[in-house]
């Protein structure tokens, strides 16, 4: 399957760090330890351009002696990459502990690109650019930040998602100067300084105080520029990050998540909170359950922050995934949340307590003019009350700011509850992208989640008819990574239907959508509930809102393929044809019968028939009988449990036999008459050998599954099936050997085998199916 390319860089191990998706010039930057690569998006990897970029001399050194890993921390991982202006890109890294900065030089948009007569893969970096990267990148590799550049050029954060939809950024911003860096981060060796920080760019550097009533612990998450209105001097960059906070009843720490922001031109000061964000306000983001009582349960912990453009850019659609660990349970939700309600809470009243042993309540007293965190504009002055900058701000309204940086009321997330909850996953969701899709039956929001075991889960969101309430979905979990690495970035291009992953082993490009994966019938695909797949009347493909609809069958919110695909002249037997499997087991030994239902909704069911009944009895599983989502495993095989096995499936009413296995049990004694044994025997060989030409047959799967359970007489097992195999079935042999006389004469014969392969594993998909 081509569903995904994986890219671990040229020297074994990327040390993935950050990506940036250029769409713009049609390439993909990474970021990872001592290097930096490019991509071509419509290339092979084999395309990449890499530059070297270690620390300085003695830095390494330095690190070591402090008492920092060698392996793990004296390095330079690239954590920053933005672009800067039209042909630049700036990148930062930890510099083992000596954070620096260069611009690297990428080259005009169609520079590289394969549609040039000429394409010059353009990549390089000037030593001699490179600077001091504190307060722009942190010290450690690892630790939680969030920036982004504004002024020069695409935003990161509209650049990374590919859904600015109409919105252009490079019509509102600047785009031949060099962008300011905002970034949310601690700048100190230690990681005691954390604040908010501008940088580079004509105006004066900006930060935050070092006061805990303004950033207490903060971890950043994400950083984005939103704009108000038209006016680009209301223009505010918001950061989303989590925080402790101590109540006032409480002695213990607790987590929150926050949103901030400030103002992009705003420039501190004159005599008080000079240097200083005198704009910077806060509010608590809140998600969580409504349950009894009163009593919710909130999700605390924000992990990611997705934003799904508008067309003008000024009303993005919030989605935050949050995380919670506590005695009680471990989960996740995804909530979402409208700019109108949060611009509703800063414009609201500010938080006020006489002491830390108070509780918060509303200020009531007088609110200075300009309102604290008011930009100054033509919007905002009022006649004979002019402030051109906020160094014009009266000293009462800066003191007013520093002492009641937070709002009392918190953003409460759309329809009052969470899009998405998840209690039940065995791995942590980490990561979040959001892609809306045009379906038959409207849109959809499809929820791409990234886990801490190297997976992304693909999952469809609707709102029920007339209500808060919504439906989820799985469609599916795509095993990215094969070794359980956490997932720490990821990216979509709507555009090119593709998902960029990233880990500390490396990135990977996968498909949003298989259809053809979900079988090659119309029930099937209509039960897949996957709004980018329709049936077009022969096949599972990708849907298209402006294709003939005559043929399209698609029903994402309630799929009924007996309605759906009454035209396709299908009857019972259709659904009830499978192809029977002849399965031999050997009594009081482990057999498995595997069933692996495509849609992952699916209820499954087991049925046998044993002769001469021809009546089916559901099976009843007990210690001996176990079912599994593979399957159904018999721990000792009992003569009575022959009989050919039916494996059915039932979603939305919609009943399907997916599997039909015939079970021969061989009795213990006849296994033991065949191959009598004396203590001090040899094993014989196995019956009909494969001649020394033919490549050696790989394992049949149950071997496997009996091996796993330890079976004490796999070998006579292997054995009787051999014997029997060779005896039923006289011309497997005669085909085998003429297989061997044709690859002796150089005709490959190898094509079709694979080819069918191929279509048995595409038509039997797993409810987990790796991203291969």
């Amino acid at each position: 399957s081509n569903r995904s390319v994986l890219f671990f860089g040229h020297r074994g191990s990327l040390g993935f760090r950050c990506l940036y998706l250029d769409e713009y010039r049609d390439r993909l930057f990474l970021g990872g330890k001592d290097v930096l690569y490019s991509l071509l998006l419509d290339g092979a990897t084999a395309d990449a351009k890499e530059i070297y970029w270690p620390p300085r001399p003695g830095q390494t050194q330095e690190c070591f002696q402090k008492g920092k890993d060698p392996g793990t921390d004296c390095a330079n991982y690239v954590r920053v990459l933005h672009p800067y202006n039209r042909t630049h890109l700036l990148a930062c890294g930890t510099g083992a502990f000596h954070p620096m900065c260069t611009f690297v030089y990428v080259g005009h948009r169609g520079e590289g690109s394969p549609a040039c007569s000429s394409p010059q893969h353009t990549f390089s970096l000037d030593p001699a650019s490179v600077e001091s990267g504190r307060g722009r990148c942190p010290h450690e590799p690892s630790r939680a930040f969030a920036s982004t550049v504004i002024g020069g050029c695409p935003p990161r954060d509209v650049g990374a998602s590919g859904v600015s939809q109409g919105w252009s950024p490079w019509q509102q911003l600047g785009v031949f100067a060099g962008g300011e860096l905002y970034a949310g981060l601690t700048a100190d060796f230690l990681g005691r300084d954390p604040g908010v920080f501008r940088s580079m760019g004509t105006r004066s550097a900006l930060r935050t105080e070092v006061d805990q009533r303004l950033l207490h612990d903060p971890k950043f998450v994400a950083a984005h520029l939103i704009p108000d209105n038209n006016d680009r001097d209301n223009d505010k960059a918001y950061f989303f990050f989590t925080e402790k906070v101590v109540e006032a009843d409480r002695k213990e720490h607790s987590i929150v998540s926050r949103v901030g922001r400030v103002c992009v031109n705003d420039a501190g000061g004159q005599r008080v909170l000079v240097n200083k964000w005198s704009t910077f306000n806060k509010a608590r983001l809140v998600c969580s359950v409504p349950g009894p009582d009163g009593i919710d349960t909130y999700f605390d912990e924000l992990e990611d922050v997705f934003l799904l453009r508008t067309k003008d850019g000024k009303s993005p659609e919030i989605y935050a995934l949050f995380s919670t660990v506590s005695h009680v349970f471990r989960g996740s939700a995804v909530c979402v949340y409208r700019m109108a309600d949060i611009r509703e809470v800063f414009n609201g009243p500010f938080a006020h307590r006489e002491s830390p042993h108070h509780q918060w309540a509303p200020y009531e007293g007088r609110v200075p003019y300009p309102r604290p965190g008011v930009c100054p504009s033509k919007t905002t002055n009022q006649p004979r009350r002019q402030y051109g900058t906020t160094k014009d701000f009266p000293d009462e309204v800066l003191h007013f700011a520093r002492a009641h940086p937070l709002m009392f009321q918190p953003v409460l997330p759309r329809h009052r509850r969470p899009l998405l909850v998840k209690t039940d996953l065995p791995q942590r969701l980490r990561q979040l992208v959001v892609d809306r899709v045009e379906a038959e039956d409207g849109q959809h929001d499809v929820l791409f989640l990234g886990t801490d075991a190297g997976s992304v889960l693909k999952v469809v969101v609707m709102q029920k008819t007339s209500s808060a309430v919504t439906e989820e979905v799985i469609l599916e979990e795509l095993q990215v990574f094969k070794m359980p690495v956490p997932i720490t970035q990821m990216e979509i291009s709507v555009k090119r239907q593709t998902l960029y992953v990233g880990s500390s082993l490396g990135v990977a490009q996968v498909r949003l959508h298989q259809c053809e994966s979900y079988g090659t019938a119309c029930a099937e695909c209509c039960l897949a509930r996957d709004p980018y797949c329709a049936w077009d009347g022969t096949a599972c493909t990708h849907y298209q809102p402006s294709g003939k609809r005559r043929q399209r069958r698609q029903d994402t919110r309630q799929p009924n393929p007996a309605h759906q695909c009454l035209d396709q002249n299908l009857t019972v037997d259709d659904f009830e044809s499978v192809e029977e499997k002849v399965l031999y087991g050997a009594e009081d030994n482990s057999t498995f019968l595997e069933c692996v239902p495509r849609s992952p909704q699916a209820s499954v069911q087991w049925f046998v028939q044993r002769p001469p009944d021809e009546q089916r009895d559901e099976v009843k599983t007990d210690e001996r009988i176990l079912q599994t989502e593979q399957g159904l495993l018999f721990r000792r095989l009992h003569r009575h449990d022959a009989g050919t096995y039916y494996c059915k499936t039932l979603e939305h009413g919609f009943t399907q036999t997916v599997a039909k296995t015939a079970l021969r049990v061989i009795p213990s004694q006849q296994l033991a008459h065949s191959f009598p044994r004396g203590p001090g025997d040899e094993l014989p060989p196995l019956l009909c050998p494969e001649p020394r030409l033919l490549p050696q047959a790989p394992k049949s799967w149950f071997k496997d599954i009996m091996h796993l359970v330890s079976s004490p007489n796999l070998r006579r097992v292997e054995e009787y099936c051999a014997r029997l195999w060779c005896s039923s079935r006289p011309q497997h042999r005669k085909s085998k050997l003429a297989q061997a006389k044709l690859v002796l004469a150089g005709v490959d014969v190898a094509k079709k085998g694979r080819t069918g392969k191929a279509h048995s594993e595409r038509n039997r998909v797993p409810r987990h199916a790796p991203a291969t």
